[in-house]
């Protein structure tokens, strides 16, 4: 894991002010007060500020334990009343949670900034980097003709704040509520693919994209003759959305969902060894209560299974998505299922 420490010294300014005295004469009924006032020199401390920089983007960010934020979760501009805040941060480290993945922009009318407030990311940043935590910010694309993606993805490549900037970049692949025919979108994602390869350099890129299983088996018709190889040179890491608790029959079975669209997800690409880390969920119900996704949520009894999964597929990390609706119970038992690998 990378350090990201950053030590920094505030510009103070110092006044020193030295009452000589102030002297208070009483004749008679009257009262005379005379002030004197001396003042040393005003002195000042030079500005010595100091950025320790982070190493480069690493794929070792998508190891391990992850855990997901979304819009909804963190933003005012989307919610009244978030359900994840920076303080948060100290449970998910407690929970071991290694990476948060974070949207960090949102294709959206009510968006002030192409990416999330600087504010917000700036606290979760620091808040994860002071505990070793990385951060990994993703982006749905909305497909649209012009350059509002790059332009939000190159926002986010480049964010910085005191020495502190996104450990990762992910593109969220899947359907926009945009309109196109399954070949137009495909030709929009791979243009896209290829100039955020071109503006991110060598840095890691991770690819979420829907479970082969759906795409080949549940629904072809979702989007038909995904482009796999096309972008297959593109990203470095492969993040399959196998949420179960919204599917049926063997679909339903964490184990098999989620092992087996890793097994198809190599085979499309052509690449046995490519680089997998497995999305559950959604959510985990363990009893606790637990804010409302509008879809049936997974079961703590699912965890074993699907880490199991993982782990006979050679999966490089896993998360459940997302924080805010795994409860506190499943977060500890996640943690130590993979503590334990």
């Amino acid at each position: 894991m990378r350090n990201k420490v950053v030590s920094s010294s505030l510009i103070f300014l110092v006044l020193f002010l030295g009452i000589g005295s102030i002297a208070f004469f009483t004749s008679g009924p009257r009262e005379r007060v005379i002030p004197r006032v001396s003042a040393n020199p005003i002195k000042t401390v030079e500005p010595n500020i100091q950025i320790i920089r982070q190493s480069e983007r690493s794929i070792t960010s998508y190891w391990g334990l992850g855990t997901w934020i979304d819009s909804y979760d963190i933003d005012p501009t989307y919610v009244n009343t978030p359900t994840v805040t920076p303080e948060d941060v100290a449970s998910m480290a407690d929970s071991g949670i290694r990476t948060i993945y974070m949207q960090a922009a949102r294709s959206d009318s009510r968006a002030n900034w192409p990416i999330t407030d600087p504010w917000i990311l700036t606290e979760f940043l620091l808040a994860a980097h002071e505990r070793d935590i990385e951060v990994v910010a993703w982006y749905l694309p909305k497909w649209n003709s012009g350059t509002e993606d790059i332009e939000r993805l190159s926002a986010l490549s480049e964010f910085e704040v005191l020495g502190h900037s996104f450990d990762g970049l992910a593109l969220d692949i899947e359907w926009n509520n945009d309109g196109l025919e399954g070949r137009e979108r495909s030709l929009r994602l791979i243009d896209l693919s290829y100039e955020l390869r071109e503006r991110a350099g060598s840095d890691p890129l991770g690819a979420i994209v829907m479970p082969p299983v759906l795409t080949s088996e549940i629904n072809p018709d979702f989007w038909p003759d995904f482009p796999w190889k096309e972008i297959a040179p593109i990203y470095d890491v492969w993040m399959p959305m196998s949420y179960w608790s919204f599917r049926t029959e063997e679909h339903a079975d964490p184990y098999y969902y989620s092992g087996e669209s890793i097994r198809l997800l190599r085979s499309y690409l052509e690449d046995p060894e490519a680089k997998i880390h497995g999305i559950g969920g959604i959510g985990l119900d363990d009893g606790t209560s637990l804010p409302d996704p509008g879809e049936p949520l997974a079961r703590i009894e699912d965890l074993q299974a699907f880490v199991n999964s993982l782990i006979d597929t050679g999966s490089i990390g896993g998360s459940i998505y997302d924080w805010a609706t795994t409860g506190e119970h499943s977060r500890q038992q996640l943690a130590d299922l993979f503590a334990a690998l």
